[in-house]
């Protein structure tokens, strides 16, 4: 379940009810949603029901430590961590780093540092996922064929190249620019620069056709709309 609020939303876990409250109560105060988790398997259940940006994880905790349950949310959720503890030594912050966390907060620890750390972190996981979302939004899938619009590549289901023609490459990529949306003929052919006299558009996508579509005489993914030209239909 995605919480319903734009603020970013932190999980603390921590067996300490002192430190639950000062984090519950600080970074709420600074802009953040934050549930709170006594050990581990408190959070394995609410991690089943929310969504969350970062958790704030002890180390020394009874039953499941932190560094066991950071390695979960790594693999499990690539959730990003910050880890809190008591202990101090390098063996041990490189335990911790290991096991995936992103960083490492050692207690006592003052409540302006931990919020500086949650900011950083937050800051470039954020800033990563919206790339990753951006790069995605590039990619379009048609049924068994993906085109990558920057790359201007066509490519299979096992992500092979498929070869295009010069204007079979023009073609697809006028259309991706508005897939699900028609897009009269006149309008390609003035993209494309070619004659829309000579049906030149039409003998374009026909070529198309039988490098995208399953069966190329039945079209499912680019498709004629009468009256309004043609689309390429996306999953």
């Amino acid at each position: 379940m995605v919480l319903n609020t734009d603020k970013p939303h932190i999980l603390a876990v921590d067996d300490d009810d002192r430190i639950r409250r000062l984090l519950a109560q600080y970074l709420t105060k600074h802009g953040y949603l934050v549930i709170t988790a006594k050990d581990a398997a408190q959070a394995r259940d609410i991690l089943k029901r929310y969504e969350f940006d970062l958790c704030v994880l002890d180390v020394m905790m009874p039953g499941e430590n932190g560094i066991d349950l950071a390695k979960y949310l790594r693999v499990s959720y690539d959730l990003p961590v910050l880890l809190l503890t008591a202990m101090t030594e390098t063996k041990d912050k490189i335990a911790g780093l290991e096991a995936g966390a992103d960083d490492y907060l050692a207690k006592p620890f003052e409540p302006q540092e931990l919020l500086l750390r949650v900011q950083a972190i937050l800051r470039r996981t954020m800033k990563t996922a919206k790339v990753e979302e951006k790069e995605a939004k590039n990619i379009l899938q048609m049924h068994e064929r993906s085109y990558d619009i920057g790359a201007r590549q066509l490519m299979d289901n096992d992500g092979h190249a498929i070869a295009l023609t010069e204007g079979e490459a023009a073609l697809l990529y006028a259309l991706a620019q508005k897939p699900n949306v028609p897009i009269r003929r006149e309008m390609l052919a003035a993209q494309l620069g070619l004659d829309d006299n000579d049906r030149a558009v039409d003998v374009q996508i026909t070529r198309l056709r039988k490098k995208i579509e399953p069966n190329s005489t039945n079209p499912s993914v680019i498709l004629t709309l009468r009256g309004k030209g043609y689309m390429v239909k996306t999953q």
